[in-house]
């Protein structure tokens, strides 16, 4: 965990270039009829994608040194950004979004990537901080089961430990590591960016129409 890696005046510029965007795709969910899109839900949880095409403060700050620097550190010097979204978890929100590995949504080789959870607000676990299961990343992608929350790789597993944040602070895990994040209980949004690198040459794996698991080397570089 990087604690107040990033200064006051930055996170306050990563909501203001995130809000509207953010604010746009809840008001989209809100024009749905179930007020949903598989794991968003309108007031309760959002999770906007693709920011850094669409601002360039976003573009400069996930391509920033101190990304730079951990990448290359824990994933080797050819490394690109994978995927960033922001998560904003609303005041209210009951449910938990579930135990899950992140390359159990999208299954890449190499399986494992590095995922870095900003926090933009304070959370804790009244809030819905993360918790993670430290270890399991070794045991390589578990299996997934969909539901209406999320997929799903494990119920209430031992040795879950929780990972408050000041608002700043980074927690970077492997894509392997068993996360999840619990009730907002708190009368404030809960808001997270998370910026996920690969190395540059990963390969997304999923089945075609007749059933044959395909690869597919995406350029993800933006």
């Amino acid at each position: 965990m990087l604690e107040d890696a990033l200064t006051p005046s930055t996170v306050r510029a990563l909501m203001d270039a995130i809000d509207p965007h953010e604010s746009e795709n809840e008001a989209s969910l809100r024009q749905r009829e179930s007020g949903r899109f598989f794991i968003e839900r309108a007031d309760e949880i959002t999770f906007t994608s693709q920011l850094t095409a669409r601002s360039p403060f976003l573009h400069d700050f996930c391509s920033g040194e101190i990304f730079r620097d951990l990448a290359h550190d824990l994933l080797g010097p050819n490394v690109q950004l994978y995927v960033d979204q922001s998560v904003y978890k609303k005041p209210g929100t009951e449910a938990l979004f579930p135990w899950h590995q992140d390359n159990g949504y999208a299954f890449i080789e190499p399986q494992s990537y590095l995922t870095c959870w900003i926090a933009l607000t304070d959370t804790d676990e009244e809030n819905g901080c993360p918790w993670v299961v430290p270890g399991i990343h070794r045991l390589g992608t578990l299996d997934h089961r969909r539901t209406e929350l999320g997929w799903v790789c494990a119920e209430n597993p031992g040795g879950a430990v929780s990972i408050p944040l000041r608002a700043g602070s980074i927690a970077v895990f492997s894509s392997l590591t068993p996360h999840a994040t619990g009730p907002n209980r708190s009368r404030q949004v809960r808001k997270s960016y998370i910026v996920q690198f690969a190395p540059i040459g990963a390969e997304v794996l999923q089945r075609n129409q007749s059933g044959e698991i395909v690869r597919e080397c995406v350029d993800l570089r933006s």
